[in-house]
């Protein structure tokens, strides 16, 4: 099973909720068993099933990797077929740094597969089965015309139920703690436990998303709702050529400093930062204070990572001014890097 990443943990517990959200979740959940069946009758495409086209992913991942701490070693999770020849999209943690890759079919079968592409800005990972499948992909979707209230289908290969209705609470930008931001994800709601690279798909059936994460907070009515954030569709296509072509998106690479902060009151602190990384070379520690970045200042983990980001490439110097617990304003300047040079990737095995 996968060992979530630490950042998991920070959500508020369901239980907490109100009698107003339970029978808010109430009604996403009766609504749901009711549109997960109609979707089920729909979903006939020729020969094959349409969620035919939804696989499991198993990967092992060595000790030493840079994700094994966060995201463990053996990772088990989904994977949406979008290419007659085996193409296989998932989230991209699912397959960092993985030497073995296994792919499980809608027949039971155990098919291998191997790494094709990772993109850090979506977290889209690619990878493509070494045997024939013998589904219909999927078509891609137009995930931008998918808006709050639309209902959806959240389909993966783990767990006793395969496909769940949900609705989608809310659209709005996600920023992770790992140098990650999304300006337009998608959340839904009722959550579904086995969201790490589940598929998202319209009433039509075409792929509008895939799962990232659980949230504490994917809408807000009196109290948060929890749900899943799934990264949008429309974040592939104009990607998808050079990812297949080169294992990357094309351009220039963004600056990576190596550092996994949090927010708090306006404030962003760092939580740590990664060993080897340029951040611990700069001598940039936990709980030291962000305070400026290139002369802007930070307010917010999304216009820490804009600063960080803008005119910039990987390379690149970063002016920094931190807050230390000491209570002292420092200078520190940051040798940026591509982060691909500090993951243990493995392309070919």
């Amino acid at each position: 099973m996968l060992h979530r990443p630490v950042y998991f943990r920070f959500t508020p517990h369901i239980g907490a909720f109100s009698r107003v959200i339970l029978a808010t979740a109430a009604i996403f959940a009766i609504t749901a068993i009711g549109y997960s069946g109609h979707a089920a009758a729909q979903s006939q495409t020729g020969t094959g099933k349409l969620l035919d086209a939804v696989v499991g992913i198993d990967t092992q991942v060595p000790g030493n990797a840079r994700t094994a701490g966060t995201l463990g070693t053996h990772r088990q999770g989904s994977g949406a077929v979008i290419s007659d020849d085996g193409l296989v999209l998932t989230i991209g943690y699912l397959i960092l740094e993985a030497v073995s890759i296994d792919l499980t079919t809608h027949d039971g079968r155990t098919v291998p597969a191997k790494f094709v592409a990772y993109d850090h800005p979506s977290g889209f990972g690619l990878v493509r089965a070494l045997q024939p499948l013998g589904v219909t992909p999927f078509e891609l979707g137009e995930s931008d015309g998918i808006l709050e209230r639309s209902q959806a289908l959240i389909a993966n290969r783990l767990g006793k139920h395969e496909a769940q209705g949900v609705f989608v609470v809310s659209r709005r930008p996600f920023v992770g703690s790992w140098e990650y931001l999304l300006d337009d994800a998608i959340y839904t709601s009722p959550p579904n436990a086995n969201f790490s690279g589940a598929s998202l798909l319209s009433s039509d059936g075409r792929l509008l998303g895939i799962g990232s994460l659980f949230v504490g907070n994917a809408a807000i009515f009196q109290q948060p709702v929890a749900g899943n954030m799934f990264v949008p569709i429309d974040e592939l296509r104009p990607i998808l050529d050079e990812l297949v072509a080169s294992g990357r998106r094309g351009g220039k690479v963004r600056p990576w400093v190596g550092i996994y902060s949090s927010e708090f009151r306006g404030r962003v602190f760092v939580d740590r930062v990664a060993p080897d990384g340029p951040a611990e070379a700069a001598g940039i520690e936990p709980g030291d204070l962000i305070v400026n970045v290139r002369g802007s200042t930070v307010d917010d983990m999304a216009s820490f990572l804009r600063a960080v980001w803008k005119d910039a490439r990987a390379g690149d110097t970063i002016d920094m001014t931190v807050l230390n617990k000491s209570g002292q304003l420092r200078s520190v300047t940051v040798r940026s890097d591509d982060r691909r040079n500090w993951l243990r990737l493995n392309p070919s095995f």
